[in-house]
């Protein structure tokens, strides 16, 4: 503030791109920006292992007079350790760099208790906070009350460090920098500060303590610091090309509010993962499910956050699979489908060597086959050793969901806020495109005679789904498979859909996308489209995806108008929720999620559209099919039902009983004698009324307060 004024600035604009938030700040004559940049870095892995941003402020003068300005920034105890009670311990420090000296903060909790958390806060490591030792630098900790009357009154700080003094109570310490600028006239001035959170060990894998990517390339955090100090200026040069790629290529695929969804979801997705070395040595990365239930690399978290890698850096994907990968194949894990996570609690990937989890089989054996076969598709150099490598354990995992579809029974899925659901067309749908991603893993692997087999399986089961997915009315797909007390008249977001075209495997039929496309622009509301019968909520991530596989169709923009609306106008005031109220456009519930990387499923497609279609391991045509090219516009008149197909491609190849469902399917796994004892089928008897599967279980309470492991301010 100018001094001796006492009044606050006024917020004149904010600017938000995909790396960095800048706020406009003015009164007095001058002008603060106050820039904060989380550097991307997509390919940069001693770039993106540092867990740091930067805080950029310049000041300038906008009436053309000079003004001496002087500027206060401060961070509190909180950033150490939330509970009031908690002692921390701090000290200043003098980090030598090439750039010139930094003065530091060093902020941690007394009692460090690793790889343990408090209110999602790290309980153990060290904050750094830092700025350039330039001259009218001074520096002060103590009392917030206390550092902060100083400046005010003096427009400086006692360069003393108050190290008698603990947080407890109300009184809370504050490790507070101010540096005079002098006068400032023609020329604005930038101060330049960085801040951070150093973990090590960081993560616990199965017993192995596991060390930070950024020990790799620095031995200690002063280094690392004075690296990223020296840095300064070329990251922002890369970050304003990453910044004006994406915005561009955002702007040509849905306009400038897609550009603006995309800008405030990229960091998201990165801030909610870290960067380690694996046991073998390698990078490995892992996510934390942030606000929801703390799970280390939910394999559903991953799989929605997996566009934003796919789009902007598909080694990042590989380093989230390979630990999902190797727990499986090594670990101890039990159970013939994929696991749902790596540990309860971050950062305590233990595994569940018991099978005890929250088990989701074709959800999360779809998911890893789908992301499987986009990655080795995003990199295709490395696709015949990632394929042989893991191929055992992809396969295992598709034969499981060949053991229960063309119908799933009675799961749990991703979206398991709204429970448990019987015949599931959108679960099915996921399983049956990952048999045919199996066959796209098993020719890159050279293995052709799977990739025949799967090939025809995957065609097999769309059939069925075809045949059984369609409402009987012919305008919609239902939210469960058809038929006597069954899903007729129901419908929910086939967003799953998206794979068959981010995967090139062609199951779908134009006809559907049509019908879907003319259905979901009658039920859209204010703010978005609801995720199922009969809830008003929806999520964000899953709406790109359903925006992407209809993306030749007018309900593309008007998905992306509507989110756009709803994160520029809710009341709010949480890191972007994926959750949220239709109709009032209010946080139902979660916030900073890394499943925001799903706002990137267009991008996504775009990239993976780009790539040859011929590449090893693409599904060609069925027979007779000609391969898509760009499909029409849906008209907003419905299709005629004659129009639409009802017995699949070519008609189920299995027998069927009586009532039209596959016949002598054997119940596999736990999961399927426990449907068999509730009353759900095991061999394929009519589905549970709606009601007992399609209750509001809306859910509620407050959201948690997310702790990034990763650089996202």
């Amino acid at each position: 503030m100018p001094q001796g004024t006492g009044q606050a600035l006024s917020q004149s604009l904010l600017e938000i791109t995909p790396t960095r938030s800048r706020f406009h700040l003015d009164g007095g004559g001058i002008r603060l920006l106050v820039e904060f940049l989380s550097p991307i870095e997509p390919g940069n892995l001693r770039a993106q292992s540092i867990p740091m941003s930067y805080l950029l402020i310049t000041a300038d003068s906008t009436d053309g007079k000079p003004h001496d300005v002087q500027v206060y920034m401060d961070i509190s105890s909180e950033w150490a350790a939330l509970a009031s009670t908690e002692p921390i311990g701090w000290a200043p420090m003098r980090v030598s760099s090439p750039n010139g000296d930094l003065q530091v903060w060093a902020v941690y909790p007394s009692r460090p208790r690793p790889f343990t958390e408090r209110e999602q806060l790290a309980a153990w490591g060290t904050v750094i906070w830092a700025t350039p030792r330039v001259a009218g630098l001074s520096f002060q900790s103590g009392r917030d009350l206390v550092v902060r009357t100083r400046f005010v009154r003096d427009g400086r700080l006692s360069n003393r460090n108050y190290a008698n003094h603990r947080a407890t109570g109300n009184d809370r310490s504050v490790f507070a920098f101010s540096i005079d600028l002098g006068r400032v006239a023609t020329a604005p001035v930038t101060v330049p500060l960085f801040i951070g959170h150093v973990r090590t060990p960081a993560i616990r894998y199965l017993g192995h303590e596991l060390q930070p990517l950024w020990t790799r390339y620095f031995p200690t955090w002063p280094d690392m610091l004075s690296f990223f100090w020296a840095d300064a200026s070329g990251a922002r040069n890369r970050a304003d090309t990453l910044d004006s790629q994406i915005t561009a290529d955002a702007t040509a695929v849905g306009g400038k509010d897609y550009a603006g969804i995309c800008a405030i979801s990229l960091r998201q997705a990165y801030g909610g993962t870290e960067l380690v070395i694996g046991p073998d040595g390698e990078p490995w990365a892992f996510l934390k499910e942030i606000s929801s239930d703390g799970n280390v690399s939910t394999v559903d978290v991953v799989y929605p956050a997996s566009p934003a890698w796919l789009y902007a850096d598909p080694a990042y994907l590989g380093m989230l699979l390979e630990p999902l990968l190797a727990y499986a194949e090594t670990g101890g894990w039990p159970e013939s489908y994929a696991e749902h996570d790596l540990g309860s609690a971050y950062p305590n990937a233990t595994g569940h060597n018991n099978g005890i989890e929250e088990n989701m089989p074709v959800e999360e054996c779809g998911n890893m086959l789908i992301m499987a076969a986009a990655y080795l598709k995003r990199q295709p150099s490395i696709a015949p050793t990632f394929a042989s490598a893991h191929y055992r354990i992809l396969k295992k995992w598709a034969d499981y969901l060949v053991s229960v579809l063309p119908d799933p029974g009675y799961q749990n899925q991703t979206d398991d806020f709204a429970g448990r659901i019987a015949h599931s067309v959108n679960l099915a749908l996921k399983g049956i495109i990952a048999v045919a991603a199996m066959a796209q893993i098993a020719a890159a692997a050279g293995r052709m005679a799977d990739h025949a087999h799967y090939t025809a399986l995957a065609r097999r089961y769309i059939s069925f789904w075809l045949r059984y997915a369609n409402d009987p009315t012919g305008k919609h797909l239902d939210l469960t498979y058809s038929g006597r007390d069954g899903g007729d008249g129901t419908w929910g977001t086939v967003y799953n859909a998206y794979a068959d075209r981010l995967l090139g495997t062609n199951l779908i039929p134009p006809a559907i996308q049509a019908e879907q496309a003319v259905w979901y622009s009658r039920q859209v509301k204010p703010f978005g489209l609801p995720l199922q019968v009969p809830h008003r909520y929806a999520k964000t991530d899953w709406e790109m995806f359903t925006a992407a596989w209809l993306s030749d169709y007018p309900i593309k923009n008007d998905l992306i108008q509507r989110v756009y609306t709803y994160a520029n106008t809710t009341p709010d005031r949480v890191p972007f929720s994926d959750l949220y109220n239709t109709v009032s456009g209010e946080q139902v519930k979660f916030a900073a999620r890394p499943v925001q990387g799903g706002i990137f499923a267009l991008l996504a497609l775009k990239q993976m559209s780009a790539l040859s279609i011929e590449s090893p391991g693409l599904m060609s045509p069925g027979p007779g099919r000609a391969r898509p090219q760009r499909q029409q516009r849906a008209s907003n008149a419905a299709m005629p039902a004659a129009a639409r197909p009802r017995t699949g491609l070519a008609g189920w190849r299995g027998s069927l009983d009586r009532r039209g469902w596959p016949a002598g399917r054997r119940a596999a796994g736990r999961q399927h004698a426990r449907a068999d004892r509730l009353g759900a089928y095991g061999g394929y008897a009519a589905p549970p009324p709606l009601h007992g599967r399609c209750r509001d279980r809306r859910a509620g309470g407050p959201p948690s307060t997310a702790w990034s492991c990763g650089t996202s301010i």
